[in-house]
């Protein structure tokens, strides 16, 4: 995964580099016409030649990523460039009409040039072809020197002059078409590489860096997808962005509370390994269902189900995505079957204060909910039984639904309450109003 980014990345950074290549000629191309339009023989050489530097750029671009691409590539379409500039430097004389030796040409800032070949390379991501756009640029400018000078039947150097010499000896030997200045040579060589080497030790911590953080960021989803398989996936980001401990946080949220009916009677007859499908095949829709409708599974219980809405996720109208998800699955439950079976289901739905946060002690943790709404989202699943019914909503919950239509069950004693509990469940007109108020259609 860390290698196939970096190479991605390498060659999106050669394109850019070959782009920005082309982008320079173009410059190059506008100055020379400008700066040699008096000589129009002469301006019409420098485009041919920066034609053709353009040509290799497109032809290279053509070629990254390709089938015929290959690693070398990038290293040989370097090496032309400094090539054929560092050929140009030692054959095309200053003036035309001019004889003097082509050691002059090293007179004339043409270095630069080569800079910009080796700043060009700095976008490919790649030390390596840096360090060798380095190489390739000091032998092309040592090489071109080498070639101008041969064959010269004097030669004067820095040597040539001594130690002390007078201003008028100075000026005699410097502005001598003769002088070849080796050291200075030398010593733009020199810069030039280590230039080159400062860039690609930029661009070698760069690319640590840039893996390290990869590195992390796939570490950080392996995680989370194998952890997101145990609990759900919001709590599993939110725990390895926290180092495994989400603060404890009061909050109002809506509890779904979900059971399957005669689970026990039902586990008996199909048996320990049957079971295990049928509730996978179960919790894996329902889980979807109540993801869609931004609800969280912060549980799996047995054969149940703790869900809650607005919690860690936030979500303005947890109350009616609560109930359009119970609906989901209870719907879901009436006309399909789950690894071959048939289920029925009842729901507890409230909606109140709880806490939820890390709790555990230091070698293991659990994201839980907890408070009087969890407890009675539970007590309500079970009170369908008595009352047989399939979803059973506080008052809370239906106060926030803007008036959808519900059947009052009644004032009901929940164990674990003192007070009596109202408690409402859906009529024939309850899922039409709430799916209005939503706007979109149930999820199945």
């Amino acid at each position: 995964m860390v290698a196939t980014a970096f190479a991605e990345a390498e060659r999106n950074g050669l394109k850019i580099a070959v782009k920005c290549r082309l982008a320079a000629l173009v410059l190059l191309a506008i100055y020379f016409v400008a700066s040699r339009s008096p000589d129009p023989t002469r301006a019409g050489a420098f485009i041919a030649a920066l034609a053709a530097f353009g040509a290799l750029g497109v032809l290279h671009h053509a070629l990254i990523g390709s089938r015929f691409d290959r690693p070398w590539i990038k290293y040989l379409f370097v090496t032309i460039d400094f090539a054929v500039l560092s050929a140009l430097v030692a054959t095309q004389p200053v003036y035309a009409s001019v004889d003097v030796p082509q050691a002059v040409m090293f007179r004339i800032p043409v270095f630069p040039f080569y800079f910009v070949v080796l700043g060009v390379t700095a976008f490919s991501f790649s030390p390596g072809l840096v360090i060798w756009s380095g190489v390739s640029g000091v032998c092309g400018w040592l090489g071109a020197f080498a070639w101008s000078i041969r064959g010269m039947p004097v030669r004067h150097d820095w040597s040539t002059m001594g130690t002390s010499p007078s201003t008028e000896y100075f000026s005699e030997i410097f502005f001598s078409p003769y002088f070849i200045g080796t050291g200075s040579r030398v010593q733009e060589a020199i810069a030039f590489l280590v230039v080159a080497l400062l860039i690609a030790t930029v661009m070698w911590r760069a690319r640590r860096t840039v893996r390290r953080q990869l590195e992390l960021e796939q570490e950080r989803r392996e995680i989370s997808e194998i952890f997101g398989k145990y609990v759900p996936k919001v709590i599993a980001d939110a725990l390895i962005a926290d180092r495994g401990l989400l603060e404890p946080v009061e909050k109002t949220a809506t509890i779904m509370f979900l059971d399957i009916a005669g689970f026990t009677s039902l586990s008996e007859a199909a048996g320990a390994r049957r079971i295990v499908g049928i509730l996978n095949a179960f919790f894996d829709h329902s889980a979807r269902v109540i993801s869609a409708r931004g609800g969280v599974v912060t549980q799996f219980q047995g054969d149940g189900i703790l869900a809650t809405f607005n919690l860690p996720v936030e979500d303005s109208r947890h109350a009616v995505n609560a109930l359009l998800a119970a609906h989901g699955i209870i719907d879901a439950v009436r006309s399909r079957e789950f690894d071959g079976q048939s289920l029925s289901v009842r729901v507890g739905i409230c909606t109140g204060e709880v806490i939820a946060g890390s709790i555990g002690g230091s070698g293991r943790q659990n994201y839980t909910v907890y408070g009087d709404t969890v407890n009675l989202a539970s007590r309500l699943e079970a009170l369908n039984k008595e009352h047989r019914t399939e979803l059973l909503v506080d008052g809370p919950t239906v106060a926030l639904l803007d008036d959808a239509p519900f059947r009052a069950v009644g004032e009901l004693s929940v164990r674990g309450f003192s007070a009596p509990v109202a408690v409402y469940a859906p009529n024939g007109d309850t899922w039409a109003h709430l799916r209005r108020l939503d706007g979109l259609s149930v999820p199945h």
